[in-house]
């Protein structure tokens, strides 16, 4: 038989996770393969009547020190490392009396889930797997001869292989099996340093691992030109990467992008508080409100920008209800995302073949800490998640006229939407509705200017009075550095004003709106989003 078809006539099956390891081991017993293990893995054999030999046996030491020491021994290590068409290693082998392991079946102790758990440092420490990643990498190693299979997913195909190759397998296919196995050691590694890095407070490790599996295959990423791919860190926080889709096309790289941001942005609003809808377009908050009912949220936030919420995602805080998802469909949607959705809404979005829903069971933790990444050339940026949050004891108020109650209330909720935007980022609200968002501006006046000339557009496109930026107040995500922004903002109607201040010409900034009767409150923090 060629280097190419190697016949597994060898295995060890060494796995925590016991999921389908009767069935894959019974197939190859069928086979005629011999069938070595370790402890509970081979326990759960015997008692499904598999005849099986302990590792133990063939390395002639039993396991020790609580299971650490049980398969790093040369009878383990050699049969897999191994070259078989090596003279000099096919010697040592009948020398030492080292018998070939064609495949290797192993996964690894569940230290994710046991540090997702919330376990203590003793018992993370303990679910840190030492022979296992050895075992897998030394096959890996090998590939020429042994094959290495680290997940459930991949024992059908295993099966497939063997029944199609008469007990063989290829080499592309202990190529691809080693491919998987070196990313499942690199993760692991990944995951149990960056436990450690936080255990003892390194905010800054010297070297930082980052992991992922893969979810998705993607059509394509932001353009058509581009090859994209959706991974997923195990976690299992509320949003994209755990929702359930009930319905529509499969989702694209910015669906997902803009999904995710709608979600996180919609999650600042508390359900328990009353109902909230966050409307989402290239990333970019393009409405967002607070209601009595999730309709009359949706549709204040609709009338925001009506303009740039065509195509856009829309995110909730509450289960989607059949009024709501009535009045979404009245405009083309690409994403609705929603803790949950009841039968009548089920019913109306099954109209919609196009219209993606996701349920995700609840919504992201917006105080929880981790980290941020972002490439650049040569390398990746690493931060603190911006969980920055404010009430009324933080801010300061900075002018003559303090803000009454009902402009406090719109000033925390612009200052968290604010948060959400890209900067530079003004968001004018009234009434805990947006009226008005100038995002991603190279100058803070032109983003109030943006701002506010949205704002005008929905006067005419409502046929209101006035424009909706009368009365409103005005949430600045960094400080004004003169007070020409300020002052736009206080020609379009804004009574109040929230920003961090710091800049040095706070003085003629607040002089300027003393002067125009304007509120002013500063926060000390900022929101820079770039």
């Amino acid at each position: 038989m060629s280097q190419n078809l190697v016949s597994v006539k060898r295995a060890l099956l060494s796995v925590a996770d016991k999921t389908g390891l009767v069935e894959l081991a019974s197939a190859l017993h069928a086979r005629g393969v011999e069938l070595l293990s370790t402890g509970g893995s081979a326990a759960a054999l015997r008692e499904a009547g598999l005849p099986v030999r302990d590792v133990a046996d063939v390395t002639r030491f039993p396991e020790m020190m609580d299971g650490r020491v049980k398969t790093l021994h040369p009878m383990v290590h050699g049969g897999l490392l191994a070259l078989r068409d090596n003279a000099d290693h096919l010697a040592s082998m009948e020398a030492h009396g080292i018998g070939a392991i064609d495949l290797l079946v192993c996964n690894l102790y569940p230290f994710e889930a046991t540090v997702a758990a919330g376990a203590d440092y003793d018992t993370c420490i303990e679910n840190i797997d030492i022979g296992g990643p050895a075992m897998i990498r030394a096959a890996a190693k090998n590939h020429g001869f042994v094959n290495v299979v680290v997940d459930v997913e991949d024992y059908a195909p295993l099966l497939e292989m063997l029944e199609a190759n008469e007990g063989a397998t290829d080499l592309a296919f202990r190529q691809r099996l080693a491919r998987t196995a070196y990313a499942r050691t690199a993760a692991y590694d990944a995951a149990v340093s960056g436990w450690l890095a936080d255990a003892h407070d390194d905010a800054a490790p010297r070297r930082r691992a980052v992991a992922g599996q893969l979810a998705q295959t993607l059509r394509y990423g932001e353009n058509p030109h581009q090859g994209a791919a959706f991974y997923v860190d195990g976690s299992d926080c509320p949003g994209v990467a755990t929702a359930t889709q009930h319905q529509g096309k499969e989702l694209s790289y910015n669906n997902i992008n803009d999904t995710d941001a709608a979600f996180e942005l919609v999650a600042e609003f508390d359900p328990n508080e009353g109902p909230a809808v966050a409307i989402i377009k290239h990333a970019n908050p393009c409405g967002v409100a607070r209601g009595a009912t999730l309709t009359e949220a949706y549709t204040s936030a609709f009338h925001c920008d009506q303009t740039s919420a065509f195509g856009g995602i829309v995110a909730l805080n509450q289960p989607l209800d059949g009024a709501t998802a009535e009045a979404i469909i009245k405009v083309f949607t690409e994403v609705v995302i929603a803790p949950g959705a009841d039968a009548d809404a089920l019913k109306i979005f099954n109209s919609k073949k196009n219209l993606r829903l996701l349920t995700t069971g609840g919504l992201p933790d917006v105080a929880r800490t981790g980290l941020t990444w972002r490439q650049v050339s040569g390398g990746f940026l690493v931060q603190d998640r911006d969980n920055g949050r404010l009430t009324r004891e933080d801010l300061k108020i900075a002018t003559r006229r303090a803000p009454i109650d009902a402009e406090l209330e719109d000033l925390l909720f612009a200052w968290r939407v604010a948060k959400h935007v890209k900067s530079n980022a003004i968001i004018y609200a009234k009434d805990q509705a947006t009226v008005g968002i100038g995002a991603g501006q190279m100058s803070r006046v032109d983003s109030t200017r943006i701002a506010a000339r949205k704002a005008d557009d929905m006067k005419s496109a409502l046929g209101l009075a006035d424009t909706p930026t009368q009365g409103s107040v005005v949430a600045s995500d960094a400080f004004f550095p003169f007070s020409d922004g300020l002052m736009t903002a206080a020609e379009a109607g804004a009574t109040a004003i929230i920003q961090p201040g710091g800049s040095m010409r706070d003085d003629e900034v607040i002089a300027a709106a003393d002067e125009a009767g304007l509120a002013m409150v500063f926060t000390g923090q900022r929101h820079f989003r770039h």
